[in-house]
């Protein structure tokens, strides 16, 4: 039996380490932006720079209850630390509404997308900055209804679904590192 060419030999030889190698993908493990020894988290009430009504209590009350169901971090809200591990503060700067479909039978738009941008800072109890992202970008869809009453019922559901999904990605970020 004649020995197999010298590519055959090394298609065989890969072929047979190719188990062996992994796809590079592992867990980073617990990687987080808060020290081990943080406990407590004060996030004040969002600083609202927009024109948009109560919009800083929706996001931050949001933000609060990611951290609370998220995480083993008891959190406050407070306008002073006081004995808090670290401190998440953010500012809402800029809140937009776009149409997204019109009707031109009715010449009414059926459909929006908000658009709010924010910056977001956690600092320790010594004033070190552990995470900062000074443009915080969220959107939301929703639909308008032709009776006002419900268009404003809707568009505060809005506000409620826009701010939950800004905490959910804000916590992620701030204690998965991703």
């Amino acid at each position: 039996m004649a020995p197999a060419p010298i590519s055959q030999r090394i298609l065989l030889l890969l072929a047979a380490l190719l188990p062996l190698a992994g796809c590079g993908y592992h867990a980073a493990g617990p990687a987080t932006h808060l020290p081990a020894t943080a406990h407590l988290i004060d996030v004040p009430i969002f600083h609202n720079h927009t024109q948009v009504y109560h919009a800083e209590i929706t996001m931050t009350r949001a933000v609060l209850r990611e951290l609370q169901s998220r995480t083993a971090f008891k959190t406050i809200t407070t306008d002073d630390p006081g004995n808090a591990d670290a401190i998440l503060r953010g500012d809402i700067l800029a809140f937009t509404v776009y149409p997204l479909t019109y009707d031109s039978t009715t010449n009414q738009s059926s459909s929006y997308e908000i658009t709010v941008t924010a910056r977001v800072t956690l600092v320790d109890r010594n004033g070190k900055v552990l995470y900062q992202n000074n443009s915080y970008l969220f959107r939301q869809q929703y639909e308008s209804s032709q009776d006002l009453a419900s268009f404003i019922q809707e568009d505060s559901a809005a506000m409620q679904r826009l701010s939950r999904d800004f905490a959910d990605a804000l916590v992620a970020d701030v204690t998965e590192s991703f």
